[in-house]
Order: structure tokens, then sequence, then C-alpha cells
């Protein structure tokens, strides 16, 4: 075979373990050789359990060998990020204060996946608590873009798109408040769906009726992307919001004919999210495509106004919600930022939340209104390029100084604060070689739809072909 199959695309990969031209342990070892030589400079992966995933490589050949019915995931090797919960398998949330917690139960999401097949490796690394969209934390440390290792991978999914771009694992689940998955995926040249809240249930969990916070996949293509949320989707009691279309509707050829598509481009988001000038250059040339591709595209945005306070106000509760506890017994083993956030949404008043609630209705509205005209909102996934992973964030975007570790990723978030779906597509690299991801939103439930056209941007360009030269140890 020309490839390495640590270079092999998931859906590829699926298909040549269906067809017994590869074994599932084959895949593991060759994913847990590449561990061993890039991960050392990377720091993706942090928590790893080589034996477990080949005895489990191992049933699944063996299921294989006796005619038994595979699943759509047989034999694709996974670490899972380190804020799911993984039974015997520690989930630190990147905390001092959980760093040898082993749980008892899976998240629904790893249930999920290792049932259709799915092979666990490990754990990804992430920032404390999932807190900030670089990851870096005192258990592990900082993980580090396979593209420049002196440049951040982004966050909270840092570990999995790193893991992803180096070529540790074919597939990566993740999640995404304020841009987790999004980010992470613009800055190593990956794909992350943030899908449409309760497409993926989440169980268990404090709030069962957060949507502002959703699980999603990650891959290195719009189709392994898709194939991921195909075992990821479909309804489950235990989470209230959880939509009723089966996963299978995302398990089918995603080719469509873009032409008379009517796309709005953004690259400020009316002014509320300014980006670098090396972000907007890669990006702008490609509206070219879309217009190649039979797109008719305009420049116009909805209107977002209160968009970014909802947002804060909501996240702010959320963090006292899931971690006011901890405030009160372990402050000291908390980040400054975390300790911030928690009492931020400790001073917030009944009014503060009644409009925050009702800003956020009426935006949802107003993007139904605006996606009556348009099909498709493009917009930068991130306001900067990978910065460097010493810093905490990056200290001014668009020459405008920032204040927190909140104010870069505005791009991200504002669209969250909507309930609408949005995919992160690798979109080319400035000179110096770092990635850009652009943006692809799409009405509420449009999850198939804005995998379809990010498919075909994504066939017409093959900017996510471009992998990492890095150094083997």
């Amino acid at each position: 075979m020309p490839d390495a199959l640590h270079q092999l695309d998931a859906t590829d990969l699926a298909a040549r373990l269906r067809r017994r031209d590869l074994s599932a342990r084959e895949v593991v070892q060759a994913h847990l050789d590449r561990i061993e030589q890039v991960n050392p400079a990377v720091n993706a992966l942090v928590t790893l359990d080589p034996e477990g995933a080949l005895a489990a490589a191992a049933r699944a050949d063996e299921r294989l060998v006796r005619g038994a019915a595979v699943p759509p995931l047989h034999g694709l090797p996974i670490a899972f990020k380190d804020t799911h919960l993984t039974r015997g398998m520690r989930t630190t949330h990147g905390s001092p204060l959980f760093a040898d917690h082993i749980p008892d139960e899976d998240d629904l999401l790893v249930e999920r996946l290792q049932r259709a097949g799915a092979i666990r490796l490990g754990k990804t690394n992430v920032p404390e608590f999932a807190a900030g969209s670089h990851t870096f934390n005192p258990v592990f440390g900082t993980t580090r873009n396979p593209y420049d290792t002196t440049r951040s991978a982004g966050g909270s999914s840092g570990g999995a798109a790193a893991a992803l771009a180096a070529g540790m694992q074919p597939l990566a689940d993740g999640s995404d408040m304020g841009g987790s998955l999004r980010n992470p995926a613009s800055f190593c040249n990956v794909v992350g769906l943030r899908p449409t809240p309760g497409r993926v249930p989440r169980h268990p969990g404090g709030n069962l009726w957060d949507t502002l916070s959703v699980p999603g996949p990650m891959g290195r293509t719009v189709a392994d992307t898709a194939l991921l949320l195909s075992s990821m989707a479909g309804p489950d009691p235990r989470c209230p919001i959880s939509l009723e279309t089966p996963g299978e509707a995302f398990r089918v050829p995603l080719d469509r004919d873009l032409r008379g598509l009517r796309i709005a481009w953004t690259p400020d988001f009316g002014g509320r999210a300014p980006a670098d000038r090396d972000v907007l250059a890669v990006l702008e040339p490609q509206l070219g495509v879309l217009e190649e591709l039979g797109c008719h595209v305009d420049a116009a945005c909805p209107d977002l106004a209160g968009a970014d306070e909802s947002f804060r106000t909501l996240r702010a509760h959320s963090f006292d919600l899931a971690l006011g506890g901890l405030l009160d017994s372990d402050r000291q083993a908390l980040k400054p930022s975390i300790v911030q956030n928690i009492e931020e949404g400790r001073r917030l008043t009944v009014a503060d939340l009644h409009t925050a609630t009702a800003t956020r209705s009426r935006l949802y509205l107003g993007m139904l209104d605006f996606f009556s005209r348009y099909d498709l909102l493009l917009a930068p996934v991130s306001q900067v390029t990978p910065f460097d992973a010493e810093l905490e964030y990056p200290r001014e975007v668009a020459g405008r100084p920032t204040h927190s570790y909140l104010d870069w990723m505005r791009s991200a978030y504002l669209v969250s604060v909507l309930g609408v779906p949005a995919l992160s597509v690798p979109a080319g690299f400035t000179p110096g070689g770092l990635p850009v991801g652009l943006q692809f939103i799409g009405a509420p439930r449009a999850d198939l739809a804005v995998l379809q056209a990010g498919h075909a941007y994504e066939s017409a360009t093959r900017h996510g072909r471009r992998r990492p030269d890095l150094p083997t140890a």
C-alpha cells in the first residue's frame, strides 16, 4: 500500500477492515507506533492503554472471522476527550483535583462509539475543565500544534485535533461551548462539527437542558466527520433535548450539486468579531471557489445585537452550576480564570438571566428569518491564526487589545448562542504555513446540508490533504 495506515481516511480504513484487507490489530498497532513516534513533540494523548486496545482489536478480528455483522466503526481506534467519562480509565478534566479519577461509567457518547466498533486507545488533552480555547493544564502540560510546535493547537478539543492532524487517530470526539471543536479544527487543519443542540445527546450531566455546550465529531475529512456523527447521533430518553433523527441519517453519500445555493459571507459578524488580516487574506479568495461551484455569494450578516452579552451571561451561569461546589471546597486548586468565571456566575441576577434568555430567543427567531433568505452563512472560524503556545491567549486581535481569554473567540461563540450547526473546514495556509479554517453555518437542524456544502468545498480545494511534517522520536 502506498500510504502508511495512519495516513488513511477513516472511511477508507473502515472499508478495508470490512473487506478484511486489513485487520483491526494491524490498524491499532500502526496508530500506536505513530503515537510513540510523534506524541512526544505534540503532547496530544495523555493517557494510553496499548494492551487494552490490542486486546479489543483481537476480539474485533475474531468477530469478523466468525462472520458476525460488523458495526460502522469496526476496528477504528479513537482516544476520547479527557472530559468525557471512560469506565476504568482515568478522566482528569485537566485538573489536579481529578488527576487520579477513574470513573465507573462511560459517557453516553463513549458508550455509543464503542458499541459502534471503535477501539479505545486512551484520552486526549484538554484545558483545565475545558475552559478556554488553548490546551494546557497543570496535570499534563501544553498540547502543541503539529504544523508548528511553538504554536497553540487550540482547545478545548486541542488534544483531539492535534492527534488527528498528526495521524495518531483517524477520528476524534470533542465538545463545543464557545468554539471548542471549531477553533482547534481550524488551528490543526482538520474538520470539526458543532451540531445542532440535541443532535448528539449527553448523559450523564448536571444540567440536562443545557444547549450551549454540545458534543460533536472531528475528522480529517468531512466524510469522516459525518461517519463519526452517524454513530454519535440519535435520541436517548435520558437527554430531554435529544433529537429524534437516527444517526443512520448521516451515513449517506455527501455529494451534492451546490448550483443556486444562496450564501452569505461575513468577515467580522457585523463588526462584532474583527479578524486579523492574515486570516482574511486566506479566506477571502475561498469565496471564488464557492462561486465556481455555482453558489451566489453576498456580503451579509444577521443582526446579532446582544449575542455577546447573552453568551457570556449564560456561560458564567453554567460555570457556577457545574463548578461552584469546587470553588467552595478547593478554590486554591482552580486556575484564576475559572475562579473568575464562577464568581461572574454568582454575581448574576434574575434580571441578568432573563435578559440573556430573552435575547437568545430573539436571536434564534432572527436566524430563522435570515435562513429564509440564505442557505448558508460563511465566516472565519477563528479571528487569529495559531498563536504562541506559551501565551494563555493572544493579547490583541485585529489591532485591538484583549482583556480576557474569551475576547479572541467571538467568531465562534457568537454562533454558539444561536442554536445552529457550524462546521470548520480547512481553507488554506498563511505564507508562514499556519492553517486557517472556514466556518459553514446552517439553519437550525440543517446539519446534513452543512456537511454536504463543506464536503463540496473540501473536494474542490483539498486543503485538508496537506499533512504536518513532524519530527519522530
